[in-house]
């Protein structure tokens, strides 16, 4: 154990105490010799964390689960999934969840080891994690939250000073991750499929005490519940899709019910503007490309209704009249969400009806002329629009006459409509292959290049010079740009 007063560990553990049903207490495997590369100085203070005491070998030997904090009850968290369309038990595989951290604002937060050893649930794993995967979900994580999209964070990550091996030997690596919590989709599946009906109730009135403690006291509260993450999520995938961001993996055991993303494995973000984007490698049909994920998060959904079913109602054909109406509602919120924050894009503050017809025409235009996504809305922003590619065409003159004249119907000045645009359009990304490039650098044991390159992603709407490098898109290849899930 080690000392909580010093490094400011406050643990507790509600969710070990749900039934036995849903985890496994389990221990990390220790390591031989962890080396603290990333340490989040920022999040560690907003967690009421000491980072002086934890930046240190103390950190390390926690970080990579080779001392447990006192308080702290270390377990795998079970949970079922469909995976590309198919059911199947899952589980953590190799992470380990020691507890929740309670801030002193009375703020609970998950703090998950990933990569720290194998589990009751790992299926053949090795339970281990390399070091570029883990990076790359600090990177993009810590870019997300920049971005301010809901999402789990990186806390830390060590080197653990052993080998693990996929197609090569590699480093391994281990991330202490921070989350809302880790229920899961596939958790109520899981419930619903080998657990009693009583055992169903308990994780979702878990769920409602800890996520939606406003709706608990309600009628139907479990229908109450399915409103709620369905708003939840409807929000979620509109930011996704305003800022270009592909997750590659939307299987429902990687939809939260709190609403954040999760889960960074083949993620990357759409250079390029093509509905069709894919990057996963194991993603060989599509099914989770750029443009489907708005209705794969609506199946998604769909599975997480037929969950919850014996709960909304004792007849099975109300229950289902009841989630049928709710599940409606997805497309119709997503929408919104996602058609107020491209008026916001385009510097729109109020609602005309064919402001639907001007973004369509322009995203049209993006994807016929292979444009690249946030460089557009950056260059409308800052008002550069080189005579060349889309811009040059005739078509973009009469589309940017038809957007000015929109703006001009307007009472907000144009001072006014460019904050808007600033607040809306990241400057910078993380580009694929700056990501490449900080990792491939990582793992000859400079980090220089990943600092940086988070430096930079910290504030994507400041528009400062120094971001400027990190606008260039990358050289031009015959080869797609593929990411792997990295277990």
């Amino acid at each position: 154990m080690t000392n909580n007063k010093e490094t400011g560990w406050n643990f507790d553990n509600s969710y070990a105490r749900l039934p036995q049903l849903f985890f496994s207490s389990t221990n990390p495997t220790p390591v031989r010799a962890p080396k603290l590369i990333v340490f989040n100085d920022r999040l560690a203070v907003s967690l009421g964390l000491n980072v002086e005491e934890l930046n240190s070998e103390e950190g390390a030997a926690i970080f990579s689960g080779n001392k447990i904090p006192d308080g702290a009850f270390p377990l795998a968290q079970a949970y079922a999934g469909h995976q590309f369309g198919h059911f199947t038990m899952l589980g953590d595989g190799r992470a380990v969840l020691l507890g929740e951290q309670v801030s002193s604002q009375g703020e609970r937060v998950d703090i998950q080891l990933k990569g720290s050893g194998r589990t009751k649930y790992s299926r053949g794993g090795d339970g281990r994690a390399a070091l570029g995967p883990m990076l790359r979900e600090y990177i993009i994580s810590e870019a997300m939250h920049a971005l301010g999209i809901p999402t789990t964070r990186s806390l830390a990550v060590v080197t653990t000073g052993e080998p693990v091996y996929r197609e090569t030997e590699l480093p391994g690596a281990i991330l202490t991750r921070v989350a809302a919590s880790h229920l899961r989709v596939g958790t109520f599946q899981y419930a619903a499929n080998w657990g009693s009906t009583e055992e169903l109730r308990m994780l979702a009135d878990y769920a409602l005490k800890r996520h939606f403690p406003d709706v608990d006291a309600s009628e139907n509260r479990y229908l109450s519940l399915l409103e709620a993450v369905i708003k939840r999520q409807a929000e979620l995938i509109a930011k996704w899709q305003l800022v270009g961001f592909v997750h590659g993996v939307m299987n429902t055991d990687n939809m939260t019910i709190s609403g954040e993303t999760i889960d960074y494995g083949p993620c990357a973000f759409m250079d390029v503007y093509d509905l069709a984007t894919v990057f996963s490698s194991i993603d060989v049909q599509g099914r989770y490309a750029y443009g489907n994920q708005p209705s794969m998060a609506g199946w998604n959904l769909t599975r997480f209704a037929e969950a919850l079913l014996s709960l909304l109602h004792e007849d099975q054909e109300q229950a289902i009249e009841l989630a049928e109406e709710k599940l409606s509602d997805f497309p119709k919120l997503f929408h919104s969400y996602w058609l107020a924050g491209m008026r916001a894009k385009l510097g729109i503050f109020n609602e005309e009806e064919q402001d639907k017809v001007l973004i369509e025409d322009l995203l049209k235009m993006m994807q016929e002329h292979r444009a690249d996504y946030t460089n557009t809305f950056r260059a409308l922003t800052l008002n550069e629009l080189e005579d060349k590619g889309l811009f040059g065409t005739a078509e973009f003159t009469k589309w940017y006459q038809q957007w000015q004249e929109r703006l001009g119907r307007q009472q907000q000045s144009n001072a006014e409509t460019n904050e808007r645009m600033r607040n809306s359009n990241p400057a910078v990304i993380p580009r694929n292959h700056r990501v490449e490039e900080a990792l491939a650098a990582a793992e000859q044991g400079d980090y220089r290049v990943m600092e940086q390159l988070v430096a930079a992603l910290s504030t994507p709407y400041a528009y400062s010079s120094e971001q400027a490098e990190y606008c260039t898109l990358p050289a031009s290849s015959t080869k797609p740009y593929r990411t792997f899930c990295g277990t």
